[in-house]
């Protein structure tokens, strides 16, 4: 039974209507990422920091998986091996498509950590600084995010998986940020075939052998389809 290994980015949730780093006019666009996205940013101005992600907590919970969402769920479900879901994506998008032990590297918006004790608890639709940790009391609540600088979540995980990889696909990701950039090449490592799915080429493509490029709406549900009668 051959394992699937799938990498997803922003690129997936965009036509879902969730903005990416590079999209003009969105959320990140009005922010610095050092600001916003990393501790120094928090530790700085907490207040702007939390009102940020209160912002992007409203967003997502208003958009709606989209077909890509729906292909790779089906991928899941359908493949007669086992198909793990990596996302870099900090939504539920995956998970409301109806993908299942979906691992989120970089965090959800849906989760708030405590900075002292490292206790986990769902996040209010709204944050405030000081608020106070369930577990401990402290009050040194934070989105339960993955800022520039932090290391991702589960990350032996993901590379036990890649190791055992027979197809590795990138899906909407650009490539620029580590160590999701560097996947594939652990994938090829352990022999993987590999594939990426964009809108338009990212900074590894070249490292891939096999690229399909448009919007994720097209080129997932097209691939999964493929798939899926190949292991008929």
């Amino acid at each position: 039974m051959q394992k699937i290994v799938i990498l997803t980015g922003a690129g997936i949730s965009a036509e879902s209507g969730l903005g990416t780093f590079r999209d003009e006019g969105g959320l990140w666009a009005q922010h610095r990422i050092e600001d916003v996205a990393t501790p120094e940013g928090f530790a700085r101005d907490p207040a702007l920091v939390h009102g940020f992600y209160n912002a992007r907590r409203v967003q997502a919970a208003k958009a709606r998986p989209n077909a890509a969402h729906a292909a790779l769920a089906r991928l899941q479900r359908d493949w007669p091996g086992e198909v793990i879901i990596v996302t870099q994506n900090v939504d539920g998008l995956h998970e409301a498509g109806g993908a299942e032990d979906v691992i989120h590297m970089h965090g959800v918006l849906a989760g708030a950590l405590c900075a002292a004790c490292g206790h986990r608890w769902p996040a209010p639709e709204e944050m405030a600084v000081g608020e106070p940790c369930p577990a401990c009391n402290g009050p040194t609540a934070r989105p339960d995010v993955v800022w520039f600088g932090e290391m991702p979540y589960r990350m032996d995980e993901i590379y036990d998986h890649l190791a055992g990889a027979a197809i590795f696909a990138a899906i909407g990701t650009s490539g620029q940020v580590y160590p999701a950039a560097a996947f594939v090449h652990e994938a090829i490592a352990a022999g993987a075939r590999t594939v990426e799915l964009n809108l338009d080429p990212s900074d590894t493509v070249s490292s891939f052998d096999e690229t399909r490029f448009g919007p994720a709406t097209q080129t997932v549900p097209a691939w999964v389809t493929e798939l899926l009668g190949q292991s008929e």
